[in-house]
């Protein structure tokens, strides 16, 4: 039960996991961030375009 109990703390795939996990929300979330600012501007484009048109 002992060598069980070192061979787990010593085991860091699980902690590697993690911050991969970590890093990829990181990611997603400035993502998100982008796409939407990006989406404002886009909008008011579009806005501005379907104004002229009027």
């Amino acid at each position: 039960m002992r060598a069980l109990m070192a061979r787990f703390l010593r085991d860091e795939v699980g902690a590697t996991a993690i911050e991969y996990a970590i890093i990829a929300g990181g990611i997603s979330i400035v993502i998100v961030a982008g796409v939407r600012g990006i989406g404002t501007s886009v909008s008011g484009q579009f806005n501005a375009v379907s104004s002229a048109f009027k």
